[in-house]
């Protein structure tokens, strides 16, 4: 029971890290405000959190909508009285739309932008005065090895999304420290989530696999975990952080 009495936000519930975190930290205690655009994915997503112990409110809206994050806050506040984590985990991958900057049209350059940055903004900026009532707690944003390694096939709106989120990380965790609010921005390396199934077939899959030291791909519940030790008590002394999960890909 490491979130015993809390309350999280997580927006993209509704399938893959999303969902996978909302369960394991329903299984440690905390309940759930998931913010989903598929109401069918959240609803699979409660069913599983109240079958984990614990309750779930659903708001279907979109994270790159400031009024659907606001009012996420706003429901969540008055079903459960308080908010204790924000853990921004939506976000899009368009390896078929998103290229190089001399490929990528402005319409998908911008809607990878509203999705993966201005959704955390307006997260945070809904979410910390809610903290702050709380008397404190944790922010996860969630960025990429994208954001630390340039590669060949270029995802250059969704990089520049990502890498933008750790100067955000560290801002706030300057601004907000003092009020006990800590943020900490997690990088997933190749993760076998709904997100990347279109892109990735068996013999892909084993391609990835030989270039990570640990010789697999990640898969939803690992990044859960680290969420998990950024969202619990046990990581008060982390800010401003940046964890890396990759199989050591990173490293080499």
């Amino acid at each position: 029971m490491r979130l015993k009495d809390k309350v999280a936000v997580i927006t993209g519930a509704g399938m893959g890290m999303g969902r996978e975190a909302s369960v394991l930290f329903a299984e440690e205690g905390a309940k759930i405000i998931g913010l989903d655009v598929n109401a069918a994915a959240l609803a699979e997503t409660s069913s599983q959190v109240t079958q984990a112990g614990s309750e779930m409110l659903c708001v279907t809206g979109d994270v790159s909508s400031e009024a659907d994050v606001k009012r996420a806050i706003d429901e969540g506040l008055a079903q459960f009285g308080k908010i204790d984590i924000l853990y921004a985990n939506a976000g899009v991958l368009w390896k078929d739309r998103d290229f190089s900057v001399l490929d990528t049209t402005e319409e998908n350059w911008d809607i990878v932008q509203a999705i993966n940055l201005k959704g955390p903004f307006f997260l945070t900026k809904h979410g910390i005065p809610a903290l702050k009532q709380s008397g404190g707690g944790s922010i996860i944003l969630v960025g990429s090895i994208s954001a630390l390694a340039g590669f060949e096939l270029a995802q250059d709106s969704y990089t520049c999304a990502k890498g933008a989120l750790i100067s955000l990380t560290k801002s706030l965790a300057i601004q907000f420290g003092p009020d006990n609010i800590r943020t900490n921005i997690i990088h997933p390396g190749m993760i076998d989530t709904p997100l990347q199934a279109p892109y990735l077939d068996d013999q892909k899959k084993k391609d990835i696999a030989s270039g990570i030291p640990v010789r697999r791909l990640g898969v939803a519940r690992d990044i859960a975990y680290a969420a998990l030790y950024l969202a619990s008590d046990e990581s008060t002394f982390c800010n401003g952080s940046e964890l890396v999960v990759d199989g050591g890909f990173y490293a080499m």
